[in-house]
């Protein structure tokens, strides 16, 4: 059923001559590009605790995902079935194992988090209501595109819902028990040494056709190290800021937003440049879980500790 539903949107792409594709493999890829970059502008000038909250659910889901996804090691839809053709480039950019769905549980906690924040004022709900239906939009996009299953994508909204409620019940139990966070951290870095050393010597499925492996576990893992070492870096960016920095948001006053839009310019050159450098340098898992490591330290603490000067609270009498 699910082979017949990706091919049913495949036909309707070509009977509309491919007129949707770009927009949904735009919206695909803003989730795992630019979409990061919104809960750290919260973080540091809107609300410290409700973009901690969206960066922790963000990092504990795609950790999870890459677990799963190295677990049930679930190939493309195109692999279990030649009549499968992707839309536009999205077969290159579809990386890693199929289930479950990357973007979905990437785009699910983010957009998650907003939506849970936005809701509490009446006047920005219509701006939650926007969030959810990104969610299922960018969900879809994956079926549309011809890269993911709908289990693939129901399991990643299961998955990114599940890291919301779950950080949210730590957030919870924090607020009445704070001297436990060091706990939390050192237990979350922990599970990924542990999940970290799971991917590199569990086996993996070795299947050839005409002589040729069907799919590389160590290209599969790329992906894996790098999700794994946003948690861990989480844990331990925060740690530094709730020891030695503790800033506070800087709130929208335009100095506020002009610096918050100024880090996000070395924070894309982390991204998007230091990239290719750390992989040259340390290989392609331990570069990519390297830069990856820099990114988050520096959205919780390093440019924290910058506005924490520039843009210090206002003293009140």
């Amino acid at each position: 059923m699910d082979i017949s539903y990706l091919l049913f949107l495949q036909n309707f792409r070509a009977s509309i001559h491919d007129a949707w594709t770009p927009f949904f493999e735009n919206l695909s890829q803003f989730a795992v590009t630019y979409l990061i970059f919104i809960p750290v502008f919260i973080y540091w000038c809107v609300n410290k605790r409700k973009g901690l909250f969206i960066l922790g659910s963000y990092a504990v889901s795609v950790m999870v995902t890459s677990v799963l996804k190295l677990t049930a090691c679930v190939y493309r839809p195109w692999i279990r079935d030649a009549r499968i053709l992707p839309a536009g480039d999205a077969i290159t950019s579809a990386t890693g194992y199929s289930f479950p769905s990357g973007h979905t549980t990437t785009a699910t906690p983010i957009y998650g988090g907003m939506a849970v924040g936005f809701w509490d004022k009446k006047s920005t709900r219509w701006l939650s209501i926007l969030c959810v239906f990104l969610i299922l939009l960018t969900g879809f996009s994956r079926n549309y595109l011809g890269v993911h299953t709908p289990q693939d994508v129901a399991v990643g909204f299961l998955v990114g819902i599940a890291a919301l409620v779950f950080v949210s019940w730590v957030f919870r139990y924090l607020e009445k028990n704070p001297q436990q966070e060091d706990k939390f951290l050192l237990g979350g870095f922990i599970l990924c040494i542990v999940a970290i050393t799971y991917i590199i010597y569990k086996p993996y499925p070795m299947d050839y056709i005409d002589g040729k492996l069907v799919v590389d576990p160590q290209k599969m893992m790329n992906d894996g190290f790098k999700d794994i070492a946003v948690l861990a870096a989480f844990c331990v960016g925060r740690f530094i800021e709730k020891r030695w920095v503790r800033f506070q948001a800087t709130g929208l006053t335009v100095k506020g937003i002009v610096f918050g839009l100024i880090g996000l310019v070395p924070l894309y050159c982390i991204l998007f440049l230091l990239k290719g450098l750390c992989i040259h340098w340390m290989g392609p898992h331990w570069g990519r879980a390297a830069f990856v490591s820099l990114a988050i330290i520096y959205i919780l603490a390093l440019y924290p500790w910058v506005l924490k000067y520039i843009c210090p609270p206002k003293k009140t009498n």
